[in-house]
């Protein structure tokens, strides 16, 4: 029988690419439907390594790829939003949560795979609700990666007559040693583990591969995973490289346990095929699934120790993050989790308006000292403030180039429109500093009710900026409510200091030169609350 090798290449390189952008595409719909829950998931149910753990397996089951859980783990420790222990229950969770592909596919839905990618099409293509948009997405990737199999599973078909191919297969479950760095090396080029368990089903459902010479390449296959972690952490901070490591240190102290006890593994799973009456795949995937999860509940003790190790292996002090820098903008985050990224993207607002609220703070401690190092203060901080404006407004052009649901763009353009107004703040605060200097220079004098006006109407403001940066951390739409109210009496105020500055001016209480001073002072403060008004009105739009 003459091969036709074209087919045989065309197909299965064709299968597998098919496969990789249907897992990739069923893994888009799932994180979009979840939407920012990720984060907040993330956010209150990692505090212990347990918890880590469900968080990583429930993250990896969305997006489909432990690698890629993985890459946002080292992302979100590189921000300094999870500790070592936390990050090292995640990847742990992360390694389950990737057998829910090996399951699927041993539920042999090949079948209905046609039907299945018609389905996602017409739920994608015809319906213009979001939520049946992202089920499209989930039902066409799921289809894709059973169609994707079943054009390797035939491509490989003809290869059970080709004798050297068969025969070197065969000589695999005598050499578990090879097939660890068979699967290793297959995993790295490709990145996607699941990959190479979906044509190692093929080949053990095609009986070219045994279950002796499929484990091991289960065994390389989880290292080889490691290799998308390790590439991200490359240039992070070294507690994000530590993370990466653990993935390794996790993966391979397990593949050495099992190469150990690989004959009674084996005849375990042997023992539970003929017992359950297991499908070829459905074998591979239980192999698979027992692997991550004894691997799990041998290392969860030792997680302390694996962190230990971890940092001996990357010694050194993990990095403060410089001051004046964005803290939360992990560029990693932006395709491997945009609703992560964006969740990043308004905390590192709330780290913008902390610097422009101490120039503020640093321009009225000028204003009642004439400490020059004060008005350094305030240029440092407006320096920090458009630093970090300007990388947090390319880093959500960045996420806006993927796919968002609505309520998404709504919070992406709230958050963007919010960094405009903390940026002008900032500027505003600058602009005190230089009336201030005048005042100073021209040792000014106001009067005694007007250095009341100037510290009430400070105050007042001080706390509208602070209550509204609080209102968009906490999401509170009462406290926003309430600052709106409490705006407009900022305004009646400042119309009556203006009437009593007027009056001033003219029984000669107050010189002309700081008369002029005051109310630009007067101004600055109020446009100050307008912007503090504008940050309260999107909480109540949940633009932010």
């Amino acid at each position: 029988m003459t091969l036709n090798w074209q087919d045989i290449v065309f197909n299965f390189i064709g299968g597998l690419g098919l496969f990789l952008f249907s897992i990739k595409y069923m893994g888009d719909g799932l994180q979009q439907a979840a939407g920012d829950r990720l984060r907040y998931y993330i956010d209150r149910y990692t505090s212990n390594p347990l918890l880590g753990i469900l968080v990583g397996l429930a993250m990896s089951a969305l997006i489909q790829s432990s690698s890629g859980v993985t890459v946002i783990t080292v992302g979100l420790v590189s921000a300094g939003l999870l500790n070592l222990r936390q990050a090292i229950g995640i990847v742990m969770g992360a390694n389950i949560g990737t057998t829910v592909t090996s399951f699927m596919i041993g539920f042999k839905l090949g079948d209905y795979a046609l039907p299945m990618i018609a389905l996602g099409a017409a739920l994608l293509f015809f319906t213009s609700n979001k939520k049946l948009n992202n089920l499209g997405r989930v039902i066409f990737g799921v289809g894709g990666i059973f169609f994707s199999l079943n054009l390797m599973g035939d491509a490989v078909e003809p290869l059970k007559t080709v004798d050297v191919f068969r025969d070197y297969l065969a000589t695999l479950g005598d050499k578990p040693f090879m097939g660890v760095l068979i699967g290793t090396v297959l995993t790295m080029l490709i990145q996607a583990s699941s990959a190479i368990i979906g044509i190692v089903q093929s080949l053990h459902s095609s009986d070219l591969l045994d279950l002796q010479g499929s484990i091991p390449i289960l065994l390389g296959s989880n290292i080889g995973t490691c290799i998308t972690a390790v590439l991200a952490s490359i240039g992070s901070t070294i507690a994000a490289k530590r993370v990466a490591w653990a993935h390794v240190l996790f993966n391979v102290i397990g593949t050495v346990i099992f190469m150990i006890l690989l004959v009674p593994f084996t005849g375990f799973i042997d023992f539970l095929q003929s017992q359950l009456q297991l499908t070829p795949e459905m074998t591979i995937a239980f192999a698979h699934g027992a692997f991550n999860i004894t691997n799990t509940i041998i290392l969860l003790p030792f997680i302390s120790i694996l962190a230990i190790l971890v940092t001996k292996f990357i010694p050194g002090q993990a990095e403060v993050v410089a001051k004046y820098e964005a803290l939360y903008l992990d560029k990693i985050l932006i395709t491997q989790a945009p609703a992560i990224a964006l969740g990043n993207a308004k905390k590192e607002l709330i780290h913008l308006a902390s610097y422009a609220i101490q120039a503020l703070e640093a321009s009225y401690s000028y204003l009642k000292t004439a400490d020059e190092k004060y008005s350094d203060h305030v240029h440092r901080y407006e320096k920090a403030v458009n630093g970090i404006d300007e990388e947090l407004t390319n880093y959500l052009i960045a996420i806006s180039n993927e796919a968002l649901n609505p309520s998404e763009n709504e919070v992406l353009a709230g958050v963007l429109d919010a960094s405009r107004d903390l940026e002008r703040i900032g500027d505003h605060s600058e602009g005190l500093v230089i009336l201030i200097e005048g005042v100073h220079h021209k040792d000014a004098r106001f009067s005694e009710e007007a250095s009341q006006e100037l510290r009430d109407m400070y105050h007042l403001t001080h706390r509208m900026i602070l209550d509204s940066v609080r209102a968009v951390e906490d999401r509170d739409r009462t406290l926003a409510e309430e600052l709106l109210e409490r705006h407009r009496d900022i305004e009646r105020k400042e119309r009556q200091i203006r009437k009593n500055h007027i009056r001033r001016l003219n029984k000669g209480e107050c010189s002309a030169q700081a008369g002029m001073s005051f109310v630009d002072i007067i101004s600055h403060y109020t446009r100050i609350t307008d912007h503090a008004a504008n940050l309260a009105e999107k909480v109540l739009e949940n633009q932010i």
